[in-house]
């Protein structure tokens, strides 16, 4: 697209890709997108609260010298000047990393980057701030007691989801073309469906990870976007690798743009409207879900539907991460504890419970069902399921439900299964319900096909690209 300088609106509302077109033949510079970021975040992030920190100064500093790069024809990696932002469960140099809870102080060094942020600065981006998130990224929505509601760009008072709302929310109202969430039973892709963005998990380790979650060997971290090309560019420079992670896979050379327009022709898809025990589908999520495999059908691969895969693994998911809580838990003082918000103290008690036996259970049915869908993917290049079950939901504070494993998740039933057996899965939207508010499509890929779950997620989009919100009403 083109704009011109004193376009704030439309610098604001482009792809990363369209701004660095635009940086590339000088119709607008990085700092310039910037400052339109942040003209856009001052207007309508009071109202949304998808950012808990946000970093003008340093971001401007940082927009500065990429212009001037720009300027002098040497941009240092594929992202540079592009704004992006960073979950605040994820360490950034400079900037506190509270975790969305009142038991971290903020008066200490930060002068760690994680490796994903270490790497979108090598690559050039002007980060912008910190993301709002729940306390230790504990449920589905974002609601804290340190931060208060996030709300969805499309409906204010419904929910952006969780537990990376306020990335999701963040690129949906353009603050920022990109965002870094992390996805430990859904977190990327709820908030993606609920936002009516692209949201990426990887394969567990394709993305290194420091320090690594407490919550164990579910948690991923991938990108929040508003196109597919914008989160296979984000990929190539976040998958680079990091001692740091003892758990990441070896490093993966492919570019991730190459073949990304390849489509899906020939490809065998499975699509499975409920997997088996998924009972309470919307039934406008139902719809347009199957629209978009029929789609894929038009885009010529072999789908065929599969009724039943596997039984619900709630209890294993749930299981344990409220003991990855209880873990926290004790690691907080009496005075700690006494802050937290009600739902992760909930949690933690839950996992209080377990015994060692429990435990080991649960670790043994995670492997069998790992175990099954590596089978599975066998027969399959991708599987497509629903993203989240329900559109989003009204926005309440925190403690508004007594919780326990069907109140944390019992509403997003295809999420959780995909961090179980590690596998890449991505959503996308496929359409808005009578009340305007987004609903996703799920693609699930066999471990390490990351690059095959982009490229169906582009030959997708190529039929339905994303839309906006209209963000006139928070103007």
């Amino acid at each position: 697209m083109s704009t011109h300088r004193t376009d704030q609106h439309a610098l604001a509302d482009c792809t990363a890709h369209e701004l660095v077109q635009l940086y590339r033949t000088g119709q607008a510079s990085p700092l310039e997108a910037a400052s339109a970021v942040f003209a856009r975040m001052d207007r309508v992030d009071s109202k949304l609260k998808a950012f808990c920190r946000m970093d003008p100064e340093g971001a401007a500093q940082a927009a500065k010298a990429s212009t001037q790069r720009w300027q002098q024809g040497t941009p240092i990696g594929p992202l540079d000047g592009v704004p992006v932002s960073i979950k605040d469960i994820i360490l950034t140099k400079g900037l506190p990393t509270l975790r969305g809870s009142r038991t971290v102080d903020p008066n200490q060094a930060w002068d760690v980057d994680a490796p994903v942020t270490a790497r979108l600065r090598a690559a050039g981006a002007v980060i912008l701030g910190k993301t709002s998130t729940p306390e230790f990224g504990c449920k589905g929505e974002t609601n804290s007691l340190l931060t208060g509601i996030t709300r969805n760009p499309w409906n204010p008072a419904k929910t952006p989801g969780g537990s990376s709302g306020g990335a999701a929310a963040a690129v949906a109202a353009g603050m920022g073309p990109i965002a870094i969430g992390t996805d430990g039973a859904g977190s990327v892709r709820i908030p993606a469906a609920f936002c009516g963005n692209f949201g990426l998990k990887p394969s567990f380790g394709r993305v290194p990870a420091y320090p690594l979650s407490p919550f164990g060997t579910v948690a991923h971290l991938g990108p929040h976007t508003m196109s597919v090309m914008d989160a296979a560019t984000v990929m190539n420079c976040i998958k680079q690798p990091d001692a740091r992670d003892w758990t990441a896979l070896p490093y993966d050379a492919r570019d991730y743009l190459v073949g990304l327009a390849d489509g899906v022709r020939g490809l065998r898809v499975a699509w499975s409207p409920t997997l088996g025990y998924a009972k309470d589908v919307h039934p406008e999520v139902a719809a347009a879900t199957r629209c978009a495999a029929e789609a894929f059908v038009e885009l010529g691969a072999r789908v065929e539907q599969v009724d039943h895969l596997f039984d619900d693994p709630l209890d294993i998911t749930t299981g344990l991460w409220f003991l990855g809580a209880w873990q926290v838990w004790n690691q907080l003082t009496p005075a700690q504890q006494a802050l937290t918000d009600p739902d992760f103290a909930a949690e933690a008690q839950l996992g209080a419970r377990l015994s060692a036996l429990d435990v080991q259970q649960l670790h043994l049915r995670r492997g069998a069902l790992g175990s099954l869908m590596r089978q599975f993917m066998g027969g399959y290049d991708l599987l497509l399921t629903p993203a989240v079950s329900v559109p989003a939901f009204d926005a309440k504070p925190a403690g508004h439900t007594p919780m326990d494993a069907q109140a944390m998740l019992g509403w997003s039933p295809f999420s959780y299964p995909f961090n179980l057996t590690q596998q890449p899965a991505c959503t996308i939207p496929c359409g808005l319900t009578q009340g305007g508010l987004p609903i996703g499509l799920q693609i699930v890929g066999p471990m390490f096909g990351d690059a095959l779950v982009l490229r169906a997620a582009r030959a997708y989009e190529s039929m339905r690209p994303i839309a906006r919100p209209d963000l006139n009403p928070l103007l």
